[in-house]
């Protein structure tokens, strides 16, 4: 995509954090924007911050996890604006704990938001985009974490691995049918957003504290590692503009931190040689 002017934004997630950055930037670049977030104290102020700014901005309040709430936003999309240029999957949450620890409520919650909302927003999405024949594009925000894998996040890589995957057999699947539908995938490292505070995002569906692993010492020192990684993260002020400038681009994985290449790099190699993961390269 190389023009962006009147053209329709739809980003899931727009309330804070990256979301909320990219919109910023499809703002400068003068693109209609319809905002989606399950938090609407903070999309009703991300509205009205680029509504002051001269933007044409629209709000949602869904829980994209609901493939009936995705539909309830296209449809505020197409109702408002009549297309849909670029889909944005932002929305996303992380959460840390072993697999025979974490409670299975969590499993849905992360595979509905990391990787579901991004297919039902596809489902869509892509038949309204093949049907308009404009120059379109997809983002799907995943994460380095879906290009390597460490320990303490099974559930968290499980999910960004699959984004990346899903989006590049997509990728294929467009290019085999001829569409004028490009996709990238963004895989940032820690960024200072607001990714740590997730259960503030939690679903009612999914509040059952019952289960000990809320109580329990892995619980707490996933959250405070989480909240140290992110608030030492990437200044998160330029990211809106590196994402822009990537699809303008055409780069298909849009990254953000260099030094993660060399465990991108290795884990390609081990693959290729047969060798598993080893604990001690990550510590060294």
């Amino acid at each position: 995509m190389k023009e962006f002017k009147n053209k329709v934004a739809l980003i899931t997630g727009a309330g804070n954090g990256f979301g909320f950055e990219i919109a910023k930037e499809c703002a400068e670049r003068q693109m209609k924007l319809v905002l989606a977030d399950i938090d609407e104290n903070d999309l009703k102020a991300a509205v009205s911050f680029l509504k002051e700014k001269g933007a044409e901005v629209t709000g949602v309040h869904c829980d994209v996890t609901l493939d009936a709430e995705v539909q309830k936003m296209v449809d505020v999309a197409l109702d408002t604006y009549g297309s849909i240029d670029f889909l944005v999957n932002n929305a996303g949450v992380a959460i840390s704990g072993p697999v025979w620890k974490l409670p299975l409520q969590d499993w849905d919650w992360i595979i509905g938001a990391n990787l579901m909302s991004q297919v039902y927003a596809m489902r869509r999405v892509i038949p309204i985009m093949l049907k308009q024949k404009t120059e379109c594009h997809i983002l799907n925000v995943a994460s380095v974490a879906g290009l390597i894998t460490s320990n303490g996040m099974p559930a968290y890589h499980t999910t960004k691995h699959a984004s990346v995957a899903l989006t590049e057999s997509t990728s294929y699947d467009l290019q085999a049918i001829g569409a004028n539908i490009r996709m990238s995938v963004f895989c940032p490292g820690f960024v200072q957003t607001d990714l740590h505070n997730y259960e503030r995002h939690r679903p009612e569906r999914f509040m059952d504290k019952s289960d000990p692993y809320y109580s329990s010492p892995d619980y707490y020192s996933g959250q405070k590692k989480a909240e140290f990684v992110i608030r030492t993260g990437m200044p998160i002020d330029s990211i809106g503009m590196s994402v822009l400038n990537g699809i303008e681009e055409d780069q298909f994985y849009i990254l953000t931190h260099p030094i993660y290449s060399t465990l991108i790099g290795r884990r390609v190699k081990d693959m290729l040689e047969g060798r598993g993961p080893d604990l001690s390269v990550l510590r060294g």
